[in-house]
Order: C-alpha cells, then sequence, then structure tokens
C-alpha cells in the first residue's frame, strides 16, 4: 500500500486556516446568538461563545473593536454579531473573530441608554436632594447650544421678551457628531471658571435618538453634575428624553420652555408689583385706621382727662418707699459704724506696735535671763576645771620627780624602762629628770634580792 503525503499538525491547522479564509462567505458573515461563557479580560479582549439551540460557536472580539461597542455585552444577551471564521492554530480550533456587534431585537443607543442612565442613577447623579434651585431673578443667563439652530432663536426671542433685564451670553457648541459631547462638556466647565451667569440652558432642537445622543454621553451628565452653576437642560421635543435631562437641576420640555422657566415673565412682575402695592397700601391704611382709633380711645380714658388723681397714689407710695429707705440707711450705719467700732477693737488688740512692744519686753526677759544661766555655766564649769586641774596636777609625774625621782629611757628614748631585765651592761640609757635628761651607760647592775642578803651580782 503506497502512503500519501504526511503532513504535521501545524501544518494541517493552517492548511484548513487558508482554506477557510479563502471563503469569501466566511470572511464578512453576521451571526446571530445568544452570549454565555463571557469574560471581559484587563487587556480588553472579550471572549465568550454564541449559542442557540443547535449549536455553539467561540467568539473573540479584540479590545481595538470592543472600545467601540454602544452597550456592554453581558451573559444572555441575544446579539447580532459580525465578523470572520477562522482557525486559532495552536489549538486546531476554528473560532468567530467579532468586529461588530449589536443587540438582537433592541437598538444599541437605546441599550446604552439604558445602561448609562442605571449606573448614574445607582451613584445618585439624579437624587433629587443635590439639585440646585433655580434663581428667582437672574441677572446674566448662560446659554450652551449651536449659534445657528432654532433653538438659540427661540431661548433668545422668550428670554428678551419676558425679561428683557436679564443679560444673555451664548458659549457656541457642536451639537451633533462625534466631538458635540466634549464641546459641550468643555463649555459647562468653562462657563462655571468664568462664573459670569446666574443658570445655565444646555440643549438644543428636536432629533433623532442618533441625532441628540450627545446629550447621552457620560462626559456631559457628569460636566452638569460638577456644575456649581444651576443647569436647565432643553433637549429635543417635550416626549424626547436623555441622560442630560436626568442629570440637570431642572428638565425643560423644549428650547423655549426652558427660557421661561429660567426667568420671570415682566409684565407678570409688575402684575404682582401693583397687587403688593395694592395690599401694602391698604395694610398701611388699615394700620393707620387702627392707630386712629386707639389714640381716640386713649384721649377718652380717665388716665388722660384726669391724671392728677392717677398720680396720688403711687405718689403716695413712694413716699412710703422713701421713708422706709431713710430708715433703712439710718439702721444700716448704725449697724455699720458698731461693727466698726468692734473692729477696731479687736485691731487694737492685734496692733503690729502693741505686739513689737511686747515682743521686745519678752526679748530681753529671756535675754538677761540666758545671760544669767551662760555665767552660772561658765562659774560652774571654771570651778570643775580648777578641781580637776589640782587632781591632774597631784597625779603629775612631774610633782613625784621634784621629790627625787627620775625616769629612765632606753637610747632612743622611746621606751620606759620599768625592770633591770629591760637593759644588759653596755646599754646607753637617758633619765629624765624636772630640769633636763642625762645620759648613762650600764657598768652594772644589782637585783632586790641581792640587796637583801648582802651579795652582788653582775650581769
Amino acid at each position: 500500500m503506497e502512503r500519501s503525503q504526511i503532513f504535521s499538525v501545524k501544518e494541517i491547522n493552517r492548511y484548513i486556516k487558508m482554506k477557510l479564509e479563502g471563503d469569501s462567505l466566511l470572511q464578512d458573515v453576521w451571526i446571530r446568538g445568544e452570549i454565555s461563557n463571557f469574560t471581559h479580560h484587563s487587556s480588553g479582549h472579550m471572549y465568550f461563545t454564541l449559542k442557540d439551540a443547535d449549536g455553539r460557536l467561540k467568539c473573540v472580539m479584540f479590545a481595538k473593536q470592543s472600545q467601540k461597542l454602544a452597550f456592554l455585552p453581558r451573559e444572555g444577551t441575544r446579539v447580532l454579531a459580525r465578523g470572520t471564521v477562522s482557525v486559532y492554530e495552536r489549538d486546531g480550533q476554528y473560532q468567530f473573530y467579532v468586529s461588530q456587534m449589536q443587540p438582537d431585537g433592541i437598538g444599541s443607543l437605546y441599550l446604552a441608554f439604558e445602561q448609562l442612565k442605571q449606573r448614574l442613577e445607582q451613584e445618585g447623579l439624579f437624587a433629587p436632594e443635590r439639585k440646585k434651585k433655580i434663581p428667582a431673578f437672574p441677572a446674566a443667563i448662560g446659554v450652551i447650544t449651536s449659534p445657528t439652530g432654532a433653538a438659540i432663536r427661540d431661548i433668545v426671542t422668550t428670554l428678551q421678551r419676558r425679561y428683557p433685564a436679564a443679560a444673555i451670553l451664548l458659549y457656541p457648541v457642536l451639537v451633533q457628531g462625534q466631538q458635540a459631547a466634549p464641546s459641550i462638556a468643555r463649555a459647562i466647565r468653562e462657563m462655571n471658571r468664568l462664573r459670569e451667569v446666574d443658570v445655565l440652558i444646555v440643549g438644543r432642537g428636536g432629533g433623532s435618538l442618533e441625532e441628540l445622543w450627545a446629550f447621552n454621553e457620560e462626559v456631559v451628565a457628569r460636566s452638569i453634575a460638577a456644575s456649581d452653576i444651576p443647569v436647565i437642560s432643553a433637549v429635543g421635543h417635550e416626549t424626547d428624553f436623555t441622560i442630560a435631562d436626568f442629570v440637570a437641576d431642572l428638565r425643560a420640555a423644549t428650547p423655549t420652555a426652558a427660557a421661561e422657566l429660567a426667568v420671570p415673565h415682566h409684565l407678570e412682575l409688575r402684575q404682582r408689583l401693583t397687587r403688593l402695592k395694592g395690599r401694602l397700601q391698604q395694610g398701611l391704611l388699615h394700620q393707620l385706621q387702627v392707630r386712629r382709633e386707639r389714640l381716640r380711645s386713649l384721649r377718652r380714658s380717665p388716665v388722660f382727662q384726669n391724671p392728677r388723681r392717677y398720680l396720688l397714689q403711687p405718689a403716695e407710695r413712694l413716699d412710703r418707699l422713701r421713708e422706709r429707705l431713710v430708715y433703712r440707711m439710718r439702721h444700716r450705719t448704725v449697724q455699720s459704724s458698731e461693727r466698726w467700732s468692734r473692729l477696731d477693737k479687736r485691731l487694737g488688740r492685734h496692733n503690729p506696735y502693741e505686739q513689737a512692744i511686747f515682743a521686745r519686753r519678752r526679748v530681753q526677759t529671756a535675754e538677761r535671763l540666758l545671760v544669767q544661766a551662760m555665767m552660772a555655766l561658765v562659774k560652774e564649769k571654771r570651778n570643775r576645771w580648777t578641781s580637776e586641774m589640782r587632781q591632774l596636777d597631784a597625779l603629775s609625774p612631774l610633782k613625784i620627780m621634784q621629790r627625787g625621782y627620775s625616769l629612765a629611757y632606753d637610747e632612743k628614748g622611746k621606751r620606759l624602762i620599768k625592770s633591770i631585765h629591760q637593759v644588759q651592761i653596755g646599754d646607753l640609757l637617758k633619765l629624765r629628770l624636772t630640769d633636763g635628761r642625762i645620759n648613762c651607760h650600764v657598768w652594772s647592775m644589782e637585783g632586790e634580792a641581792d640587796e637583801q642578803t648582802g651579795g652582788r651580782t653582775e650581769f
């Protein structure tokens, strides 16, 4: 059996890929299906499966194409996808490479509108408590719209007709196309930076959803939410609703209605002023009449008819109070005088001069007693010293030596000789007398026993 040509797996996968890419039908095909196993990778690529009741197809949508989507695909969303069928060579698996995608059965713009609306609402950008109040009498009104559209004419005409005192500042922007949303957002930020107006009108005339789409962009919605100046949205007709309408502080059905909401009508103000003036005049007349009637009543009162009679009792009460006051003052004076006398006596007892004299006397007495005690002590010590000196003199060796005695020391004069056994024949001795010293040389010695027997012992 003859073998046919042998291919590697890579070669077969590449061959199948070339076959698929050579098919014109598979290179530009629309596929309807339901999204499952959806994964949005951090790189921006989307991996998912399109399925129906009878089959499944793996799909890839790269980041460059997925960034252009007007909606966010989710699990279970039915879509129409456009792209090419090819083979992923490494795995030998064919898959659908999606270049465009839109929801099946609902417009992509409407789906994107609903998704953005839901997200901003969850963030609280539509909350009523964050909406600012429109000023009742704005001095200047900023208008952000196209300078050539019918909207600006309607707004300017209405503002000048209703409230000619207000200044109108137009910031021309694009209201349609890809650059419209950045243009509108930039205008809102610039008007807030300049701070020359009291209220902003942002909008345009009617149109299709695609034509009004700039007012559904997130950048416009966040610019309106961040505005410190109150914003009135005026987009399209009464039936048109945009994201800007929900975020704005006030929504107007049309540009003309926005101008009417921004300012009061000068005729209505004049009528209101006329009514207020009439009410003020009536109120003043009523108050004047009430005060006049009250004045007439006061004039007829007994107080004004005979005022002296009403002063007698207060005068009598005043006299009594004066007497009580005089009595109280005198009583208080006597009490104060007595108290002062008591304090003066107490102060006299504690007078520093008297206390100094008393202290001086005490010091003098103590000094005299101290001198007497010291003199007695000195006398006692002197007598005791004299007695002890007499005893010491009586016991002094010098007294004994005056009677003929002397002290013998060794040749160094340090050791007192008390016995003959402390010296030897030939030693030098020093004798201490009352009037001096004698150096002696020992030639012989006699003991006490030898004197009793009459014998002589030489050492």
